[in-house]
């Protein structure tokens, strides 16, 4: 791996790790989480390979990836506090998003360092998967739709938080 693939990884961690402390809801909630996985999608999303069962593949870590996003969104508390929402992952949400993105890394860390490369050429040769591409299609569309799908699911709770609140609060606090 390299360093900027450690700093990513490591930062998408430290993004959980952040809210364990409750805070104020707020953009930066929202666009630190998508600007990093848009830098990473910039970065390693070349293609999205179609032959074989690459689209397969990729299917089933993309789905692995919004199951963690919305689990790790339903189980991020969200309440009104003083006029504002405040967020705070819980203990699952944090496993979660730990899990997806340390599955991820350790795979990576398995294939390059720990002799996994033969036995994932294997698998994919048994089942028809093309090339490495397919792999790290797989991997980024998973890290992606993890965190879109969080984002998501936090950003509809909390309009649905506020507005159970009162209909004329902000869903964002724009002055954090």
């Amino acid at each position: 791996m390299t360093a900027t693939e450690w700093i990513t990884d490591i930062a998408l961690v430290l993004v959980v790790f952040r809210q364990l402390r409750e805070d104020r809801l707020d953009h930066k909630t929202f666009l630190i989480p998508l600007g990093i996985v848009a830098f990473v999608a910039y970065s390693y999303l070349d293609s999205v390979p179609t032959a074989g069962n690459d689209l397969v593949l990729i299917a089933a870590l993309t789905g692995v990836g919004a199951v963690l996003g919305v689990a790790g969104g339903v189980y991020t508390r969200i309440r009104a506090l003083g006029g504002h929402l405040m967020i705070k992952a819980g203990v699952v949400s944090a496993v979660l998003w730990v899990l997806g993105m340390g599955a991820r890394m350790g795979f990576q860390v398995w294939v390059e360092h720990g002799g996994g490369a033969d036995d994932v050429a294997r698998f994919s040769l048994a089942h028809h998967i093309t090339s490495d591409q397919a792999w790290v299609s797989a991997f980024v569309l998973m890290a992606v739709t993890e965190v879109v799908t969080r984002v998501g699911t936090i950003y509809l709770r909390s309009r649905a938080k506020a507005r159970s609140v009162s209909p004329a609060a902000p869903v964002l606090d724009r002055t954090a």
